[in-house]
C-alpha cells in the first residue's frame, strides 16, 4: 500500500480505527467519494450514516459558512448562542410530547447516550439500566459501560447494567418466535435478579443497528413500552444511526408505535460535523448544572449544520426519498438472494438496509470471512460498504439519504459481481492480513 493510507500509517494512531479495506478519500460530492487514486467510488456508508445529505450538500455548506462569517462564539458552556438555540428549538418540534422538555448537545451518540445514563440515574435515584445485548451506544467510558455489542466485550460495565435479549426473527425462525423468546427472557429478569422498581431506564434501539441490522417483530417494542410505563422505567431510544429520515419516516421508533422519554440524535444530524442532542423531560435534562459539559458542546457552527440538516429533510423531502429508494434497493437485494447462496437474509426499513451472509441457509451458520471478502472486493469495484453484526455477517446499508434510484441499482450490481467473485473462490483471504474489521 502507498500514497496517502501509507501516510496516514505513519502518522495517525490506529486506536480509533475500524478498517475493513485501504480506503483513502481526497474528496467527494453527493453520494460520491473520491478516492486518492482518482477513482470514483459509490459510497453506501455515508460514514456510518453520519454524512445524511451525501457530501458537500450546499445548504451545509451555506449554513457553516455564515455560521464562520459571523461566529456566535464556540460553545454553549457560559453563553447562549443563536444557532444552537434554533436547534433545540427545532428538535423539540419533532419530537413526542412527553419528550419535549430541554435539550443537551454533545459531540457524538456516544456522549449524549453516556450523558443520558448518568442523569436519569441520578435524577430518579434507580441504580439499574437495562439495555440490549449486541447494543453500540458508544465509544465513550460511560457509553460502552451501557452497551452490549462483543466487541467491547472487555471493557467494563456499569455495575447496574443488565443485558436482555434483542428479537432477532431470523435466527428465530419467524417473528413470533424471536418476540416470545426476548419477551420471557426480559420478564424472567423482572421475576428474578433485576427488580423493576430499581430500574431507571431501558435504552432501546428501534432497528439494532451494529448488531446485525435487526429489525423488530411487529408490536414488540408495544410490549416493552407497556411494561415500561407500568414499573415507571424510562425509555430512551437511541436514534443515532437510524433516525432523521433515515427509515422513510422522520423518527425510527415511529415504525414500532411507541413514544419514547428521551432521544437521542447523533450522527447524521450534523451532515458529516459533529453534533449530538438528547431530548428529554425538564425533570431529567435539568437536574443539575455543571453535569455534563465539555468546551466545544453547543458549537455553533455544528449546531448550524444540524439545523440545516433537519430543513433540508423535509424541504428536499428526503423521507419520502428514502422510503422509495429504500424500497427499491430491498426487492433488488431480494433479487440477489435468489442468485447467491451466500444471502440468508435481507432486512431493513428505507435506508437502513443489512445483508446476512451465511455459509449455509439451513444451519444459519455466520459466513465471516466471505462477508470481509465481498466488502473488500466492492470496494475494489468501486462500492463503499461496510459489515456489522455481532458475528460479523451483515452487509450494512447506511447511504445518504439523497441517494438516487439510478445509484442505488448501480451499487447493487456492484455487490452482484463482488458476491459472484467470493462464492467463485477469485478473491484471495491474504487481503484481509491487515484489515481485522469489527
Amino acid at each position: 500500500m502507498n500514497g496517502l493510507y501509507d501516510r496516514e500509517s505513519r502518522s495517525v494512531s490506529s486506536l480509533a480505527h475500524l478498517r475493513f479495506f485501504p480506503q483513502a478519500v481526497t474528496g467527494g460530492k453527493g453520494a460520491m467519494l473520491r478516492g486518492d487514486d482518482g477513482r470514483e467510488l459509490l459510497d453506501f456508508a455515508a460514514s456510518w450514516g453520519a454524512a445524511s445529505l451525501g457530501h458537500g450538500h450546499p445548504a451545509i455548506v451555506e449554513a457553516v459558512n455564515r455560521a464562520l462569517t459571523d461566529q456566535a462564539g464556540a460553545s454553549y458552556l457560559s453563553t447562549a448562542n443563536e444557532p444552537c438555540v434554533r436547534l433545540a428549538e427545532k428538535l423539540l418540534s419533532i419530537v413526542p410530547e412527553r419528550a419535549a422538555g430541554r435539550v443537551w448537545f454533545g459531540h457524538s451518540g456516544s456522549d449524549a447516550n453516556e450523558t443520558v445514563a448518568r442523569a436519569v440515574i441520578a435524577a430518579t435515584g434507580r441504580q439499574r439500566i437495562i439495555s440490549f445485548k449486541g447494543a453500540y451506544h458508544g465509544g465513550t467510558v460511560g457509553s460502552v459501560a451501557i452497551s452490549g455489542h462483543p466487541a467491547q466485550s472487555g471493557i467494563d460495565k456499569a455495575a447496574g447494567l443488565s443485558l436482555v435479549a434483542y428479537p432477532d426473527s431470523y435466527a428465530a425462525g419467524s417473528p413470533e418466535a424471536a418476540a416470545q423468546a426476548a419477551l420471557a427472557d426480559l420478564e424472567e429478569r423482572f421475576a428474578t435478579s433485576v427488580p423493576p422498581e430499581e430500574v431507571a431506564a431501558f435504552f432501546i434501539e428501534p432497528i439494532q443497528s451494529d448488531g446485525g441490522l435487526l429489525v423488530p417483530p411487529p408490536r414488540y417494542f408495544k410490549e416493552i413500552e407497556a411494561l415500561c410505563r407500568r414499573h415507571g422505567i424510562l425509555l430512551v431510544c437511541d436514534e443515532v444511526k437510524v433516525g432523521l429520515a433515515r427509515t422513510g419516516r422522520l423518527h425510527a421508533f415511529e415504525h414500532i408505535g411507541i413514544e419514547p422519554d428521551i432521544v437521542v440524535f447523533g450522527k447524521g444530524l450534523g451532515g458529516g460535523l459533529p453534533v449530538s442532542a438528547a431530548v428529554g423531560p425538564e425533570a431529567i435534562m435539568n437536574h443539575a448544572s455543571a453535569f455534563s459539559f465539555q468546551t466545544l458542546h453547543g458549537n455553533p457552527v455544528c449546531a448550524a449544520a444540524g439545523l440545516a440538516v433537519l430543513e433540508t429533510i423535509e424541504r428536499e423531502n428526503l423521507v419520502a426519498n428514502a422510503a422509495k429508494v429504500g424500497d427499491i434497493m430491498l426487492g433488488a437485494l431480494s433479487d440477489l438472494a435468489r442468485k447467491h447462496p451466500l444471502i440468508g437474509n435481507v432486512r431493513g426499513q428505507g435506508l437502513a438496509i443489512g445483508v446476512e451472509l451465511v455459509s449455509d441457509r439451513t444451519t444459519r451458520a455466520p459466513a465471516g470471512d466471505e462477508t470481509a471478502l465481498a466488502v473488500y472486493r466492492a470496494f475494489q469495484l468501486g462500492l463503499v460498504l461496510y459489515y456489522v453484526g455481532v458475528n460479523s455477517n451483515v452487509l450494512e446499508f447506511t447511504p445518504p439519504l439523497t441517494l438516487s434510484e439510478n445509484e442505488a441499482m448501480r451499487g447493487i450490481a456492484i455487490l452482484d459481481q463482488a458476491l459472484g467473485d467470493v462464492e467463485a473462490g477469485r478473491i484471495s483471504p491474504q487481503l484481509l492480513e491487515r484489515f481485522a474489521g469489527w
